[in-house]
């Protein structure tokens, strides 16, 4: 079970002025949906703005703390 404030926390060690929103689907803690706002995704696409994340959450992801992420990245408007 992955906690939203260390997932929120791990993101902004890669991308420390990000947005970023955490939602837990399913209330169990291992089906989340991320939202992420970054200036740092500028220029980069699609794919390598979600390796950034999956970097941030790597030991997460690997430990199935997180089972289930639903990620939506973007720059600032």
């Amino acid at each position: 079970m992955a906690n939203t404030e260390e997932i929120t926390k791990a993101i902004h060690c890669v991308l420390p002025n990000a947005e970023v929103t955490v939602e837990d689907l399913s209330g169990t803690g291992d089906h989340l949906q991320v939202k992420v706002i970054s200036s740092k995704f500028e220029g980069l696409s699609r794919i390598r703005q979600h390796q950034l994340i999956y970097e941030a959450l790597s030991d997460e992801l690997a430990s199935e703390a997180i089972h289930a992420l639903a990620l939506t990245t973007s720059t600032p408007s």
